[in-house]
């Protein structure tokens, strides 16, 4: 099994691990290996979205109130650099 040292945590956060730890039985050490096996299993329960989803989400709040013309049908032409 892996191990990993967490520093300077503050003394609050550390008091209450340990109060949670103590109400659920646990030593520190379970009560922080349970805390990061619960949030990983819940990370995995969340739909993964793709690159268009995720830049879809930044744009979800605005918009525009005209329409876009498509671009079907239309010739693409390559960008010739000149030298």
């Amino acid at each position: 099994m892996a191990q990993f040292v967490v520093r300077n945590i503050d003394q609050t956060v550390k008091t209450k691990l340990q109060r949670r730890a103590r109400r659920n039985g646990h030593s520190m050490e379970a009560e922080v290996r349970d805390i990061l096996r619960n949030a990983l299993h819940e990370d995995e329960d969340a739909p993964a979205g793709g690159l268009g989803t995720e830049i879809a989400s930044l744009f979800a709040k605005g918009g525009v109130d005209f329409d876009i013309p498509e671009l079907r049908g239309h010739e693409i032409k390559p960008v010739v650099f000149e030298k």
